[in-house]
């Protein structure tokens, strides 16, 4: 029976945490005045690093920056990180749960915090979009492969 229970699969979320949260507004308060509508640009990323046997951190990032014309408005980076224990999975099976179940649990926390941040600098919150890990995960994998990416829709 004890053997058996060693070998049982293992997925537990041990922590989620924000690892690193930056805010700029290099040119306030000049532009704060400005009447045109800013432009969003908003890159995601996402790492998975074993930290320990059967221990990975899986961190998300965004990078939020909006500009009027040249100049930036404000500037968001965040990365919010898991800790997960993953155990006793088959090989071809970590890929997905590192590269999609772990960022799902991860990417919320990041949403909150992004919009939490840049509504406390005094603009309106920016809500991240929902993100299709799975759709995102296969293009890596696709590129990482040599083949031409699928076309990602929502």
């Amino acid at each position: 029976m004890a053997d058996q229970q060693a070998q049982d699969p293992v997925f537990q979320i041990q922590r989620v945490y924000l690892k690193d949260l930056s805010l700029e507004q290099p040119n306030s308060p000049g532009i704060l005045l400005e009447q045109e509508q800013p432009t969003v640009d908003i890159q995601l990323g996402v790492d998975a690093q074993p930290v320990a046997e059967g221990i990975f951190e899986i961190t998300v990032s965004a990078t939020v920056q909006t500009k009027i014309q040249d100049k930036t408005v404000f500037l968001v980076e965040a990365k919010q990180a898991g800790i997960f224990e993953i155990r006793n999975l088959p090989e071809d099976q970590m890929g997905p749960i590192l590269g999609i179940a772990c960022p799902q649990i991860v990417y919320p926390y990041l949403r909150g915090n992004v919009a939490d941040v840049i509504q406390r600098g005094g603009f309106p919150p920016v809500h991240l979009a929902e993100i299709n890990f799975q759709a995102m995960y296969e293009q890596q994998q696709a590129q990482a492969a040599g083949q031409p990416s699928p076309i990602v829709t929502q």
